[in-house]
């Protein structure tokens, strides 16, 4: 009685080595994919045609709101934060404790005056999610503890790259305060963030 050789399923078995690598395709880009974070407060930026992208790597970000408050959100890098924090601090005063140091590493968006900093960091991870400033980081021709931030993050790093995201409605003179304190400091090169026209 002759021998009835068993099918080869390679079909079978190639599908499941491309299943395989699609799943190492899709969990590679879950970890390596940086989310956007929401906004501290609701921003809507003015429309316009523009399609490039921003960078995503050493890009620190001022939100102005529609009431005129700025936040500022600082790079990424937890080891370079830390050094900001500690030349902000060395600035005006401050010394920040390790828990402080922590928190800081991880906060969304610095949106208070040095002065309540420490009470800010402080705070549970929830309290800081909820905190709406009620009067934003100070820029003005007397105090430009915003442009400092700035100025103190390129000290850490000069290839640091800046992103200013106003809303429609923020008044003119508050961001013009800010486009001259960055002009004082000879940084004048940053990216303005919209919407694309047409998407609501």
């Amino acid at each position: 009685m002759a021998r009835v050789k068993p099918k080869r399923h390679g079909v079978v078995t190639d599908m499941t080595a491309m299943c395989d690598v699609a799943f190492l395709l899709l969990t590679f880009f879950i970890l390596t994919t940086q989310f956007k974070k929401p906004d501290v407060e609701q921003i809507k930026p003015p429309s316009s045609i523009s399609e490039k992208l921003l960078p995503d790597a050493s890009l620190m970000t001022i939100n102005a709101t529609p009431d005129g408050k700025f936040y500022f959100q600082p790079v990424e890098n937890a080891s370079e934060r830390l050094q900001l924090l500690d030349k902000m601090g060395q600035k005006y005063g401050i010394t920040f404790d390790n828990n402080e140091k922590a928190a800081f590493q991880k906060v969304q968006a610095i949106g208070v005056p040095m002065n309540q900093l420490k009470s800010y960091l402080d705070m549970s991870d929830e309290e800081q999610k909820s905190f709406k400033s009620p009067k934003g980081i100070p820029m003005d021709s007397t105090n430009k503890q915003l442009v400092d931030w700035v100025q103190q993050s390129l000290s850490v790093n000069p290839d640091y790259k800046l992103a200013i995201k106003g809303d429609v409605t923020t008044e003119y003179p508050k961001v013009k305060s800010l486009f001259e304190g960055l002009r004082d400091i000879d940084f004048l090169k940053f990216w303005l963030i919209t919407s694309q026209e047409g998407k609501q």
